[in-house]
């Protein structure tokens, strides 16, 4: 059952839940630049006791190409840590065919090495007969690669796709994703792809828990359609941090599928605790300093001070729109809006 409100957590998230399960992109940094708080927030969530596992749908780079990433921003990393959605797809081909087949590898160099790691076949061009296509993003794809992968799956390929993300942050607003690259080839081959791998199917969160031996993980994301989604599908908690492409009105009218446990503006909010939302009547909602308030068919809030009163009203607001479907939001949004920290 999902609840219509964000859950209160007492303690922070850090003590209790084992592993934080997260996302990249949007969550820790946005191209070369670490997210603000980001650094330090992780390093006292491990001096905490929690494990940090860095799973993303991106599967353009290697493990280890990721974790050297993580470390140059300051935040410690190994190659094990890291779990990408070209391992989660390679794993899904090794389950259906066998040692040494060959796999037609569309993306970037984490592409290949998952084939590789579990005893693969990656190659380069259909001519060279493929059993399967690994399609994964990656920022040298061409013409030449889409229409080989293109022409593999016509002829009855196995095709898998690490991930469908439309899009990815970047600095200055979002480009391009892996999603658009197979919807390319699935134009021309007549046809979608037999699996994904990533977010927010389960193939990758399936793949992080066992790597990282997690029993009570939280996954940590900023898209509601594929960390929140995901984490939902397979009953694992979530924090939503509004530092990526989620904005607050996209998650006041997030539907039960995409509603994450726990809010807050960054990743602080594994290390603090979440106060709860109190139903104050039919028609108010409260959590520490901050109100929200459904009247006529409005939303309205009342902002706390400091951060943690923005951080609550956004909770309060969404306890009133997730339990009362139809809710006019554009004025809580705005003063929401004009209010972030």
């Amino acid at each position: 059952m999902i609840a219509a409100a964000p859950a209160g957590c007492a303690a922070p998230p850090s003590t209790s839940f084992d592993v934080a399960l997260l996302d990249l992109d949007g969550v820790i940094y946005i191209g070369p630049h670490v997210v603000e708080h980001a650094e330090r927030s992780l390093a006292e969530a491990r001096a905490a006791g929690m494990r940090l596992g860095f799973v993303t749908n991106n599967a353009s780079r290697t493990s280890g190409e990721v974790a050297d990433h993580l470390c140059d921003l300051g935040v410690e990393a190994v190659p094990a840590d890291v779990v990408t959605s070209a391992q989660a797809g390679a794993r899904l081909l090794a389950d259906r065919f066998p040692p040494g087949s060959r796999v037609l590898a569309v993306g970037g160099p984490g592409v290949a090495l998952a084939l590789r790691e579990f005893a693969l076949s990656p190659i380069g061009s259909q001519d060279e007969d493929p059993v399967a296509v690994l399609q994964g993003f990656g920022r040298e794809v061409g013409w030449r690669q889409l229409a080989d992968a293109s022409l593999a799956v016509r002829a009855g390929a196995y095709w898998v796709a690490t991930n469908l993300d439309a899009t990815l942050p970047v600095p200055g607003g979002r480009a391009p994703g892996n999603g658009m690259l197979v919807a390319a080839v699935a134009e021309a081959a007549g046809r979608r792809p037999d699996a994904v791998a990533g977010k927010p199917h389960a193939p990758l969160m399936v793949e992080s828990v066992e790597r990282l031996h997690a029993r009570r993980p939280i996954v940590v994301g900023d898209r509601l359609d594929t960390d929140i989604a995901g984490a939902v599908g397979l009953s694992i908690p979530s924090l939503l941090v509004l530092t990526g492409v989620t904005d607050v009105v996209t998650l006041l009218a997030a539907t039960p599928d995409r509603r994450p446990t726990l809010v807050s503006l960054d990743l602080r909010g594994l290390i603090e605790p979440h106060p709860e939302v109190v139903t104050s009547g039919r028609d108010a909602w409260s959590a520490r300093e901050s109100r929200a308030f459904a009247e006529s068919g409005r939303l309205t809030v009342e902002i706390g001070p400091r951060r943690e009163g923005w951080e609550d009203a956004v909770r309060c607001a969404c306890a009133a729109a997730w339990s009362e479907p139809g809710l006019d939001v554009v004025e809580a949004a705005a003063a929401l809006a004009a209010g972030r920290p």
